[in-house]
């Protein structure tokens, strides 16, 4: 199978060759050049446990690798997690079900991509006999998986960029006290939007890229979203038979990833009947899809940091395809919003898409709410996904262990929610660097270390 870019100004390259590059050299994201038809597969795989169809669904996409190599690399990626499940399902009424992706090492659904993705790039070094340097930039969650799932690698250099202060406590715990000497947490003054834009200046520099070995770990690198798929598939398969097909996947929302991966599993003929994206109050997608307008405003910091972000990189993936795949039309628009910040669309359609929105305020509430009514405990950015009004079945996808936030979760119900990972946190120093986001800046440090 071969990618193309969104941009369509870069040839079609390999699966391999995608996830090396990350972001594609004319500033695009990668996609298949045609979606596959998966609908022959679902007899198939639906009895298959997580790693199974993880293995079966990579085979469809990762064509330039060894059969043999890509199941080992899938078996390893899901070691660490502690249910036996991997993503399981609580039942908190006859219609109302609960995905549960933190059960990884970090507590956070982005190690479902992140640990496939360290052992892709492991392969990939052991292939080429190079070195690699990680760029990153997180609101939260991604920065600690992507370094919890390069841990121990040979030949790896892990610099993240996060928002001083604008990340919960034990979050930049995970990226500041791992005691690794090849891992650089960069925090930086303003927000996430800031160190992303940065980030993907950096990427686009192709002779820095060369020079340092640059590698992707953001949601710009489709490995991450292709990873997230298979949750979708795994939960569409475990859902009772006669609800499957009638049954709303709430996806919490941030850059747009997490929900971008079902909504492709729905294009390709997975029968989901669709998805509900639940923002919190920096709401940019909420207030696309229910105005039509693109519109930049500032980032203000809330209880559910990781959705703290006004420019959801991944969403240009889902307006390659909502414009009809017209590469010049994407070129347009992406080259409009960076420089006005806002773009109007004439007829903008969700296609299959509702939203939801989220104030602290909300956040709190929905937090006692859910424990009242259910006696579950959600974190922060789960909570909004209890916000929208649906009519039939849905599942709302946890997106992260409440215990990472345990101030909000004490203040709502009275009671604390603890891991022992975190506890074992609270014990190391923290060590991390500060650093301007600028590319210039940015680049200097990685040359410097």
């Amino acid at each position: 199978m071969q990618y193309i870019s969104t941009r369509g100004q870069v040839s079609p390259v390999s699966f391999s060759t995608a996830v090396a590059q990350g972001l594609a050299p004319d500033g695009g994201l990668y996609l298949p050049a045609t979606l596959p038809d998966l609908s022959a597969y679902l007899n198939d795989w639906q009895s298959l446990s997580y790693v199974e169809l993880c293995e079966a669904f990579f085979t469809v996409f990762a064509t330039d690798i060894d059969r043999a190599e890509l199941n080992a690399i899938v078996e390893r990626s899901y070691t660490k997690f502690n249910h036996t499940d991997i993503a399981p399902i609580q039942t908190l009424s006859k219609e109302l079900f609960v995905l549960e992706l933190f059960h990884g090492p970090t507590l956070a659904f982005k190690d479902f991509a992140l640990q496939l993705l360290g052992n892709l790039y492991e392969a990939q070094i052991a292939r080429t006999g190079q070195a690699i340097s990680v760029l990153g930039a997180t609101s939260g969650d991604t920065g600690a998986a992507a370094i919890h799932g390069l841990l121990g690698k040979t030949g790896v250099k892990t610099f993240i960029l996060y928002p001083d202060g604008r990340v919960s406590p034990l979050q930049e715990r995970q990226m500041t006290c791992t005691q690794a000497d090849n891992v650089y947490p960069l925090a930086i003054g303003g927000s996430f939007d800031d160190a992303q834009a940065a980030m993907k200046t950096v990427f686009e520099d192709r002779a820095f890229a060369a020079e340092v070995g640059l590698a992707a770990v953001n949601s710009i690198n489709l490995a991450r979203i292709l990873a997230q798929c298979v949750y979708y598939l795994s939960a569409f398969f475990r859902l009772p038979a006669n609800l499957r097909e009638h049954t709303t996947f709430v996806v919490p929302t941030g850059n747009f990833g997490n929900v971008l991966a079902g909504w492709l599993v729905q294009r390709m003929g997975v029968p989901i009947k669709g998805f509900q994206v639940a923002t919190n109050q920096n709401d940019i997608l909420h207030r696309l899809f229910k105005t039509g307008i693109y519109q930049l405003d500032a980032v203000a910091p809330s209880l559910a940091p990781s959705m703290d972000i006004q420019v959801a990189s991944n969403f240009e993936r889902f307006l390659y395809y909502a414009e009809q795949c017209d590469p010049a039309k994407i070129r347009e628009v992406m080259h409009i919003f960076k420089h006005t910040g806002r773009y109007v669309f004439e007829a903008f359609q969700a296609d299959g898409m509702s939203s939801s929105r989220s104030d602290d305020a909300g956040i709190a509430a929905l937090i006692q709410q859910v424990y009242e009514q259910y006696g579950y405990v959600v974190d922060p950015h789960t909570a909004c996904g209890f916000a929208g009004q649906l009519d039939g079945p849905r599942i709302i996808l946890a997106t992260a262990h409440p215990a990472k936030f345990p101030d909000i979760i004490a203040q709502s119900i009275g009671q604390q929610s603890t891991h022992p990972s975190l506890q074992t946190l609270k014990m190391r120093s923290i060590v991390k660097y500060s650093i301007e986001p600028s590319p210039a800046a940015i680049k200097a440090f990685m040359r410097a270390h």
